[in-house]
């Protein structure tokens, strides 16, 4: 079966809700697995539309495909933050040790 671009935009999505998981049991090596498996997906679409095209009749749903893609990641950036933050301080700190 020859995949549509549309299953490539639900392979993201579903791909973005096992990071947006991992990110809400704090699994951020998860996070960075499944943020590759997206970096991947998102290359595959790339090549894919460039000899296909969506459909008129998909485009409706590519669109709440990438809307819950984008409050996934929206969520995910929040949860996130405060370990960023965390990481940011100890990355300063060892900058200190240095100078």
């Amino acid at each position: 079966m020859q995949e549509k671009l549309l299953d490539y935009y639900k392979a993201i999505e579903a791909a973005s809700l096992q990071m947006l998981d991992a990110a809400r049991r704090e699994d951020w090596d998860g996070v960075v697995r499944c943020e590759g498996a997206c970096a991947v997906l998102i290359e595959q679409l790339r090549f894919k539309a460039q000899s296909s095209e969506l459909p008129r009749e998909d485009r409706p749903e590519k669109m709440r495909v990438m809307q819950r893609i984008l409050r996934n990641d929206a969520e995910i950036r929040v949860l996130a933050e405060p370990w960023l933050t965390h990481f940011d301080q100890l990355f300063d700190s060892r900058l200190q040790m240095i100078h």
